[in-house]
């Protein structure tokens, strides 16, 4: 889990650089930064560093717990019976599931997860690669 209301409180001293960045993505990150309260653009950029390399040290073998979010259609019955397919296939780390019927054309599926974070990270990446996922993402927590 990420705490947004980073600060750069460390006594480290701050080196300046150059960056080069096409328009479009820094319009994505001027809405970033805006979106998020940071007070600019480097408070971002260092958070979001940050966040990457938390994000690797997940792939190592720390027992995590998390959850798993899927966004697919209704109509695609095949994906539903999919991910309950690969959720056996890792019931050492599934702790349950439940599907949330969000409207007439979208079903969000909510997959809560424990075990070592490479292999949380594996399962995610088999759901989320399900044909007609619209969107997947996973969040991961130390337990201890």
């Amino acid at each position: 889990m990420y705490d947004m209301s980073y600060k750069n409180n460390s006594a480290m001293p701050v080196t300046r650089f150059g960056v080069s960045i096409d328009e479009d993505l820094l319009v994505a990150l001027d809405e970033y930064v805006r979106e998020n309260n940071f007070a600019n653009r480097s408070q971002a950029i260092r958070f979001l560093v940050e966040k990457n390399l938390v994000e690797k040290k997940w792939r190592c073998g720390n027992v995590v717990a998390g959850a798993i979010a899927l966004l697919y259609g209704n109509a695609r019955h095949e994906i539903r019976v999919r991910s309950s397919e690969i959720q056996m296939e890792y019931r050492d780390a599934v702790l349950n599931s439940q599907h949330f019927i969000l409207n007439e054309q979208n079903t969000l599926e909510i997959i809560a997860v424990k075990g070592t974070s490479s292999r949380l990270t594996e399962l995610s990446d088999k759901l989320i690669g399900i044909k007609g996922i619209l969107h997947g993402k996973i969040i991961m927590s130390r337990t201890d």
